[in-house]
């Protein structure tokens, strides 16, 4: 589900683009195929240089050791590979065939010929007042986003099963069950390894209890069921309830027999007699407790493991999402540091700038972080369904700022001064860029009222990131573009501008 959409949602804005575009050049008396030549000279290089980066993107998920997040990246990258083809290539052919209609053609000729209060408003950020006021309120996101960032938690935050709300009606009986009865749904098992034979010895047994009675006062575990917890119950039943003889016997012969009694033999699943089996039942699947259990048994192996009994975690849902959530933790800035890395290079070898470079990726820096803040606040945590949406967002978000700055770019080396040259982008790419990142947002946003609770979770999201990317597009980016331009170009621009306002 979130694989094609995402690639729906790429295809949608580059489209949006082309078709702007020739509409664009058709309101100047282009015919239609001079205006498809015209919008494929003009937009595939940006357009080729965004694709590119959502697609080298999404194939860094490979380096995430979980197969469902590899299937993701995979599919993801041979769609972005379609996508280059039909939306840079196929779409301006056919367009070339069957051009836009007059009505369209004449509403672009209207938006070139007015002046719009949206777009007015909008080229002020390129002025030394917004720009400076942009900045400003960015850094303080920066400050809040940062401190509520500091909250955020791996893995699965809710009781119960994690794909269904917590008033779900199986999470609810799930919640009552498991509060009134002492089981659990979240399991782990712990291998206990031994030679072949040695499944009943003394010390492999006398150790599993060792590492139960740990395990059974550590927060977090609700119940411990091992061969030796049932020997010492075997023990007890079987000498009318005496106390004394609730403990393992050293004799290994009289253990031996307490051990067949409960059939723990069969229990542990093991023919050669080369392991046993130490069965957990946890409160819940938070990372606190994961966490908390997993370290007891490391250190416990560690301290403990030799040729005679060695100990390894296990099977059980908890235990999967112990390691999913190690891959994931370990994963998430390093997916982050790898994405923005390639969109820099990219940036760079494009526009051949420094500053285009930080004028595009500071914005989609925000968003990340702004992002994780609200992952935080709305107790969501990093997971499987989340690390994808949270790594491909920069990838949306990368095209709103190339496809912006090379207009802008192409505006000032026509001798535009930096506030005129940004609202003739606003007329044509900021167009495309907030109807996409509207049309995009409201749709996805219909995701927040489904009853499975990781698509809501992704609903979220990626309306959060599709409404901040474009805002960061179309406000923060041009005051990045003010700031960083030298002292003498802002006079001199100040002084065009005034004139072109008063030949106007």
């Amino acid at each position: 589900m979130l694989v094609p959409f995402l690639v729906f949602a790429i295809a949608v804005s580059h489209g949006v683009q082309v078709i702007n575009a020739i509409a664009h050049e058709s309101a100047k008396g282009e015919k239609r195929h001079d205006a498809a030549k015209i919008t494929f000279h003009h937009l595939h290089k940006p357009g080729l240089f965004a694709l590119i980066s959502d697609g080298i993107g999404f194939a860094t998920l490979f380096i995430i050791d979980i197969g469902g997040i590899q299937d993701l990246a995979l599919v993801a990258s041979i769609g972005v590979a379609l996508v280059i083809f039909t939306n840079l290539v196929l779409l301006p052919v056919l367009m070339s065939y069957v051009g836009v209609t007059q009505r369209c053609i004449d509403h672009a000729q209207y938006k070139s010929e007015h002046k719009t209060a949206m777009w007015d408003a909008l080229s002020y950020f390129a002025t030394k007042r917004l720009a400076t006021l942009s900045v400003v309120v960015a850094l303080v996101l920066v400050g809040v986003g940062s401190w509520f960032s500091l909250d955020l938690k791996i893995g699965d935050l809710d009781k119960g099963a994690p794909e269904l709300r917590a008033d779900s009606t199986y999470n609810l009986d799930n919640n009552f069950i498991t509060s009134n009865f002492t089981t659990s749904t979240d399991l782990m098992t712990v291998y206990v390894g031994m030679p072949a034979g040695q499944c009943e010895t003394y010390k492999s047994i006398e150790m599993t209890d060792r590492l139960g009675w740990e395990l059974q006062n550590t927060a977090g575990v609700k119940t411990v069921n091992s061969p030796a917890t049932r020997a010492r119950i075997n023990r007890y039943l079987g000498n009318e309830g005496n106390l004394k003889l609730m403990s393992l016997p050293r004799d290994e012969r009289v253990l031996s027999r307490a051990i067949s009694t409960t059939g723990i033999s069969t229990v542990a699943g093991s023919i050669h007699c080369d392991q046993q089996q130490l069965n957990l039942e946890l409160n819940d699947h938070r990372q606190e407790t994961l966490e908390t259990v997993v370290s007891v048994v490391r250190n416990f192996a560690a301290a403990n493991d030799d040729s005679d009994v060695w100990f390894r975690l296990g099977s059980g849902n908890a235990s999967h999402e112990a390691a999913t959530n190690e891959v994931i933790d370990r994963a998430q800035y390093e997916i982050l540091g790898y994405v923005y890395a390639i969109v820099a290079v990219m940036c760079l070898l494009m526009f051949r700038s420094v500053k285009a470079v930080i004028c595009i990726l500071l914005p989609l820096a925000l968003t990340s972080l702004l992002c994780q803040a609200l992952m935080a606040v709305m107790g969501i945590g990093v997971k499987v369904a989340t690390l994808p949406v949270i790594a491909l967002g920069v990838g949306i978000g990368v095209d709103y700022g190339i496809y912006i700055y090379s207009r802008l770019q192409s505006y000032l080396e026509q001798g535009h001064p930096l506030q005129l040259a940004y609202l003739e982008a606003l007329k044509t790419t900021g167009k495309a860029v907030s109807f996409t990142g509207m049309t995009l947002a409201i749709g996805v946003a219909t995701w927040v009222f489904s009853p499975i609770k990781f698509q809501a979770d992704m609903g979220i999201l990626l309306t959060f990131m599709f409404l901040w990317n474009m805002v960061g597009a179309l406000t923060l980016l041009p005051a990045l573009t003010y700031l960083l331009q030298p002292s003498k170009d802002k006079v001199d621009q100040s002084v065009n501008t005034a004139k072109e306002v008063l030949s106007s």
